[in-house]
């Protein structure tokens, strides 16, 4: 049985489907672009900014199921510009703790919704 998740702390989908689905123990959170729920406005003002966003989006759902970045197993991370690498990985591990990182790819892409920088998806278990 599946549970679909809902926060209003995070984007609303902008397509079919919904913020992330509760399968057992596992969370799967659909990927998270730069939108502030808030104003509704996309922050794209620095690839920094954005993917600080776009973390804190991913924070809100996480919450809404009393997780942490600390249950994160695996993280998908796709960038339209590998030259940005850096500074999302830099802003992506503040959120974590190097010694319990989850598995993760980044990947270059041709084009993202909404034409922005960024977008990180993740699975997060419940109990280990």
């Amino acid at each position: 049985m599946k549970k679909i998740i809902k926060t209003k702390q995070a984007p609303a989908p902008i397509g079919p489907y919904n913020q992330a689905i509760l399968a057992g123990n596992t969370l799967y959170i659909s990927g998270q672009i730069a939108f502030n729920p808030k104003t509704n406005q996309l922050i794209l003002n620095s690839i920094e900014k954005e993917t600080k966003q776009v973390m804190e989006n991913l924070k809100a759902i996480l919450k809404e199921e009393n997780l942490t970045f600390e249950h994160v197993v695996k993280s998908s991370i796709f960038i339209s510009d590998m030259n940005n690498f850096t500074a999302i990985n830099q802003v992506y591990g503040s959120y974590f703790n190097v010694e319990t990182a989850p598995a993760r790819e980044t990947v270059e892409v041709a084009q993202l919704p909404k034409s922005v920088n960024v977008e990180i998806s993740m699975i997060a278990v419940k109990q280990f």
